[in-house]
């Protein structure tokens, strides 16, 4: 008979500073029939393993190797099964278990770093995912479908430039427009890769070089209202999202930035009045979910106004 369940079973409870006595009475077993199972001489009930291994914060597998430990909570043993196997299914078992301690106001600093570090693994394993998949919808060009295209490229170019590679994205996106002079949308992407560079002034001179060139396209202009915002030329902001809106767009991109930018510089009336516009025409065209957002917003606004 393997002696490693028995090993095990007298490891644990020292770690765990447990006597025969008290994982006993957790057990409701005798303590007698403790001493059994750590000296091999009769095994524990298999109902029972559920319970043994919760106790010693383990998992049933443990229990039957032939080198494992206890941990602090079952927290902290999901989360080294998470960080082995990278495995977003043990992420979500292992951060249940976190949230556990934490409704209880438990969390040691050791989970904490715990808890940290599977955020930490998860992270980086869903930016290698994101870049992925988006890599996947580019191979395929814009012919493919020429939406996800372009809305690939600006999120992959957003994600980039979180991981610190904005010059990179700057650079890239000049030699795109080279390589593609008459494509507007390579010219919102050099916008957008100024933005998210925060170098606002040259983005501003390049959309003035852009919107001369396509003065009709309402994207340009979209670009152009959130780089003037950033610049805090409000007035020039709200002049090219109402032109936007003007040459006629499927999109709500620039009422979603003007109810913003009410809301930002405290004008709460307009802000409500822009919000509540908003999550009309969202029910109207029936998208409920997604008309929850401006009315909220809007709700907010209310709320100030009447402080």
């Amino acid at each position: 008979m393997s002696t490693a369940l028995s090993n095990n079973l007298k490891k644990f409870r020292q770690q765990k500073n447990y006597t025969q006595e008290q994982v006993a009475d957790i057990l409701r077993v005798s303590s007698h029939t403790v001493s059994r199972w750590e000296c091999n001489t009769t095994l524990p009930d298999v109902t029972l393993l559920p319970e043994i291994a919760k106790l010693y914060c383990v998992s049933i597998d443990d229990l039957f190797k032939e080198h494992s430990i206890a941990y602090e909570n079952y927290a902290q043993r999901l989360a080294s099964v998470f960080e082995a196997t990278h495995d977003p299914e043990d992420f979500i078992r292992a951060d249940s278990e976190f949230k556990k301690l934490l409704k209880k106001d438990s969390l040691t600093p050791l989970d904490m770093w715990s808890y940290g570090i599977i955020h930490y693994f998860m992270m980086n394993y869903s930016i290698e995912k994101s870049l992925f998949w988006f890599n996947k919808v580019l191979e395929q060009g814009e012919t493919a479908d020429a939406f996800a295209y372009w809305k690939t490229r600006i999120q992959k170019m957003k994600l980039l430039s979180q991981l610190g590679k904005n010059e990179e994205n700057i650079i890239e996106q000049q030699k795109s427009i080279e390589s593609n002079p008459d494509a507007v949308n390579e010219y919102c992407l050099l916008l957008a890769a100024y933005i998210f560079a925060e170098c606002y002034e040259e983005a501003y001179k390049e959309f003035q070089k852009a919107v001369a060139k396509f003065p009709d396209k309402w994207e340009l202009y979209i670009h152009g209202g959130d780089i003037c915002k950033r610049l805090k030329k409000y007035d020039e902001a709200f002049k090219y999202w109402d032109k936007a809106e003007e040459l006629g767009t499927n999109f709500m991109d620039g009422k979603y930035a003007k109810a913003s930018c009410y809301e930002d510089l405290g004008e709460y009336e307009n802000a409500y009045k822009a919000w509540s516009d908003l999550a009309e025409i969202l029910l109207s065209k029936g998208y409920d979910v997604e008309a929850e957002m401006p009315k909220n917003q809007a709700k907010l606004c209310l709320e100030k106004l009447k402080k």
